[in-house]
């Protein structure tokens, strides 16, 4: 039974030729045969992201987005799909790829090619298939993107990399990771970046929602449905207290479990000490930990060093955005043992006996392995979709119906106290959070919404 599910997560459809209903054939999914469950789950999915339903059926009309050319690279689930077809809706062209080689729902990748969007991304690509579908995603008979909405920075790299002369027609980039932005402003300090770019990551509606609320309860159902455990009592280590660690340490507390946090940042360190949680260095507390998750968006945090001195069934796993968190690299030698348990848990052995758990093989636990909330991403891609001067405060205001939130009014007199207007922006641009950077080992300085190109 076990070998039966491996095989079907591990097979490739690249060689497998398919139609939709329509006759389309270009794109590479699992098996288009699963459209019709693949759109009952997007269907749940807009019940819970009632703004960007809203904002679709507002605009639709209008078609605000036509000319658009939107070649995407994101996780693929249910509530980015609602994302792709409310940008189709408003008359964007678009065609899509995957982020992350385990987080795409096969189903619902089949239920967004029925509607007419060239999809190439299956659950359990290999490195090879995750950058030919990239590359797809990319090249196609007459046609040619002008936008680019990006997660990590992948598609963007690929074309610079491979298909420079196409930065010619693009007229945007919009880039929601830690990881990404990273890359952007590496690109800018440079002199390559000449793409204006959005930093969706640190908008007020990303940091203050999904990094942390979509964290706090995700974490939890990724780490229940791969390995059952119990956390009351479980002494566990977040690296990083950003707005991911906070969302994880939270919900870990509320357990039972006695948390400690690593940081760079003394800032962070200090409200995680004012949060009640214990500040120490990886090497002083490793030993005891019976779980060790990631979430600073930097590489080699926890390194060959660390893992050998972890206890026998240690649970390891990261919630960043890349894989590069933990030290893979030092795990595959000659006598280490691998040993698939579940789809995306490994046990890597020591010659000891001694073994840990190894979680989607150090990418994002939460959309590898579970699945996160349809109303937290859908601040998010309102967010996305958004292009008012104070997007976040009109996103905020479209999910307050959702709780029958009624806001309060200032009156002339105090509007003009506080020298603003009375219907807003209520926050000055450069708001986003006291924390400035989603995973504080990055030390990228960030703008909201901010334009990164050097042709600006």
């Amino acid at each position: 039974w076990a070998s039966l599910i491996f095989s079907e997560e591990e097979s490739s459809p690249r060689d497998k030729l398919q139609r939709n209903s329509k006759g389309l054939a270009d794109f590479c999914i699992k098996n288009i045969d699963q459209a019709d469950f693949g759109r009952r789950e997007i269907e749940v999915a807009q019940q819970e992201m009632p703004a960007l339903m809203n904002l679709r059926k507002r605009a639709e009309e209008e078609k605000p987005l036509s000319g658009a050319k939107v070649v995407g690279c994101t996780h693929i689930t249910a509530q980015t799909a609602v994302l792709i077809e409310t940008l189709v809706a408003l008359g964007a062209q678009c065609r899509w790829v995957a982020c992350n080689i385990f987080s795409t729902q096969n189903a619902v990748a089949a239920a967004v090619v029925e509607g007419g969007v060239p999809v190439f991304a299956w659950k359990g690509e290999s490195e090879d298939d995750f950058w030919w579908c990239i590359d797809r995603s990319v090249c196609a008979d007459a046609w040619q993107p002008n936008m680019i909405l990006d997660d990590g920075g992948d598609l963007t790299h690929w074309i610079y990399k491979k298909y420079p002369s196409l930065l010619k027609r693009i007229r945007g980039i919009v880039e929601e990771s830690v990881t990404g932005v990273f890359r952007l402003y590496q690109l800018s300090k440079a002199g390559k970046l000449c793409v204006p770019a959005m930093n969706v990551n640190d908008s007020v509606t990303k940091q203050k929602f999904d990094n942390l609320y979509c964290c706090r309860e995700s974490i939890l159902d990724g780490l229940k449905r791969t390995t059952d455990v119990m956390f009351g009592g479980k002494q566990v280590l977040v690296c990083g207290y950003g707005e991911v660690g906070k969302g994880c340490c939270s919900a870990l507390k509320a357990l039972g479990a006695v948390v400690y946090v690593t940081e760079v940042d003394p800032i962070c360190a200090l409200q995680a000490c004012m949060d009640g949680f214990r500040v120490l260095k990886l090497s002083e507390v490793i030993r005891q930990a019976d779980m060790v998750i990631t979430c600073t968006g930097n590489k080699n945090v926890v390194v060959r060093e660390h893992l050998d001195r972890m206890k026998n069934g240690c649970i390891v796993c990261n919630m960043g955005h890349s894989n590069t968190e933990i030290d893979l690299v030092s795990l595959h030698t000659s006598e280490l043992k691998w040993e698939r348990v579940r789809p995306q848990v490994d046990h890597i052995i020591w010659p000891d006996g001694k073994r840990i758990v190894l979680l989607a093989e150090g990418r994002l636990l939460n959309l590898s392995c579970s699945t996160v909330p349809s109303f937290v991403l859908s601040i998010t891609a309102t967010t996305q979709v958004g292009e008012r001067r104070w997007a976040n405060e009109y996103v905020a205001s479209l999910h307050l119906a959702t709780f029958d939130a009624h806001l309060s009014e200032l009156s002339d007199d105090q509007a003009k106290y506080l020298g603003i207007s009375k219907n807003g922006p209520f926050k000055p641009s450069y708001y986003r959070s006291a924390n400035t950077h989603t995973h504080t080992h990055t030390h990228t300085h960030t703008h909201t919404n901010a334009g990164l190109s050097n042709c600006f």
